[in-house]
């Protein structure tokens, strides 16, 4: 059979032929999967972004860009629901394109989410130590030699956070739970103690007068449009492509499906409440934000901090802090659970050396490819500069996004018979939109990303001929041993 033609058995994707689907712990309930969208989705730009994007884009109207990214990526979760109910998986977009397009389509999904999930995990890192640095000196003790020593914490979160995801899912379920309170209790106290100083007048002349941008992005869109604009309705919805990246994360929560209890109803309403969620959190501090400041007066390297600062309220900068960094905490953590996931199904489908498909015997959980992943990210984060690759894991992203928004209208005439635990509403008119939306949002990357991006899937597609195309379960490749009773032995479907 063609590699373009053919395509995972659905009964294969769930695991219903061979039972290898469901051989991973089932240990996450919808308050679970809300949480661990909280933990990918709020990190430390809710400190930031909105102050930036005021000062820079889109001045107090700011609020609604919030909104309309939120609407945006509200679409994109829609599709990502069903096929998580129809095919709850821990490969999600892979998975699903797998069943759906094909396998070539779905090692090229599989290469997307590799470059978004790893090059996060590894930008995030960075972020974290950078942060971690200024929150000790603005505790006022001496930092010496800063980059060194943010180098060494880079090293010792990245350890840690590895060790705790290849012990198992309840103990970084316990840790997330614990991290996710600390830091929307600090998100609570700016929410509280900000709407005390807000000023009414800041949200006056709603829509700033529009003027041409200060420096030109070089994105597609402005290819073919020419210079952009900042401030007014233009500014209001520029402003929405940058805000939505804050949101992108929730995708991670179908890399759950597999654990989870009662997949195809839990998994779409832990992912559509936990994006809600986050939504209505950063629409707050956005709120708080505009409102403390004028959006001329904006400090845009630190909004928060120095809003605070200028209040006289200087111990909101400890707290600001503190949220940032555990809110840094999570997010690694949740990729390198989402990136093992991900590898783990690639590796029993025999497109990447199914040895990472192990489950360990102690841990009950994929920690061969769990270990793989955390020295992954140790090599980028300590000598790569990731921090000027940011926009390529927002590109794998919304590739992902694309499939999945094509996957719903597909499935839903080639293969309407399957099981459904969520549905899209008015689809496809809602599919369609989803995918208008994310190639909004694709069009406002800089064309320097696109080819990375591009680079990025010529060097997998050769991957995929010189090794997946061979060893791919499809292409004959040897079948998996039954499963053994309570998870022991080498799993692999």
């Amino acid at each position: 059979m063609s590699t373009i033609t053919r395509r995972l058995p659905p009964a294969e994707a769930t695991g219903l032929r061979t039972g290898a689907r469901h051989r991973l712990a089932q240990v996450y309930r919808t308050g679970d999967l809300v949480v661990l969208g909280l933990g990918v989705m709020i990190g430390a730009g809710i400190f930031s972004i909105a102050g930036q994007q005021a000062a820079t884009v889109a001045g107090p109207g700011v609020i609604l860009s919030f909104m309309i990214a939120g609407i945006a990526c509200l679409l994109a979760c829609l599709c990502y629901a069903e096929l998580s109910s129809t095919m709850p998986a821990s490969g999600s977009a892979y998975t699903f394109t797998y069943v759906i397009f094909g396998e070539v389509w779905a090692w090229v999904i599989g290469c997307a989410l590799i470059l978004e999930l790893q090059l996060a995990a590894a930008v995030v890192a960075r972020a974290w130590g950078r942060i971690a640095v200024g929150a000790i000196a603005n505790t006022g003790v001496r930092v010496p030699y800063p980059e060194l020593v943010e180098d060494g914490l880079v090293l010792l979160i990245l350890v840690l956070l590895t060790a705790v995801v290849a012990m198992g899912a309840r103990i970084g379920l316990r840790a997330l739970w614990v991290m996710v309170s600390a830091k929307l209790l600090a998100i609570g106290a700016v929410v509280v103690v900000g709407v005390l100083h807000v000023d009414p007048a800041n949200y006056a002349g709603f829509y700033a007068e529009p003027q041409p941008a200060a420096t030109p992005s070089a994105t597609v869109l402005e290819l073919f449009t020419g210079q952009g604009q900042v401030f007014g309705w233009f500014g209001v919805f520029a402003a929405a492509p940058a805000i939505a990246f804050a949101y992108i994360g929730f995708d991670i929560v179908a890399t759950a499906a597999e654990e989870t209890v009662n997949p195809r109803t839990v998994v779409p309403k832990g992912m559509i409440r936990g994006l809600v969620v986050a939504t209505v959190i950063y629409i707050a501090v956005a709120a708080v934000m505009v409102g403390m400041v004028p959006h001329t007066g904006i400090a845009v390297a630190a909004p928060l901090t120095s809003a605070f600062q200028a209040a006289g309220i200087d111990w909101m900068v400890h707290v600001i802090d503190a949220g940032a960094v555990l809110g840094l905490t999570t997010v690694i953590l949740v990729l390198i659970v989402g990136q093992t996931r991900v590898l783990f199904s690639m590796a029993r489908d025999g497109l990447i050396p199914r040895r990472l498909a192990v489950i360990s015997r102690a841990y009950h959980t994929p920690s061969r490819v769990t270990l793989v992943i955390g020295a992954t990210a140790i090599v980028l984060a300590e000598f790569v500069p990731v921090l000027t690759m940011q926009e390529l894991v927002v590109m794998g992203t919304l590739f992902a996004f694309l499939f999945v928004a094509a996957g719903v209208i597909t499935m839903r005439r080639g293969m309407p018979e399957l099981e459904r635990g969520f549905r899209v509403p008015l689809s496809p008119l809602l599919p369609v939109l989803s995918l208008l939306a994310t190639l909004w949002l694709m069009v406002n990357l800089r064309v320097q990303t696109w080819a990375w991006f591009a680079l990025w899937m010529a060097f997998g597609l050769l991957v995929y001929l010189a090794y997946g195309r061979r060893h791919s379960l499809l292409a004959g490749g040897e079948r998996p041993p039954p499963p053994l009773p309570h998870g022991r032995g080498r799993h692999r479907r």
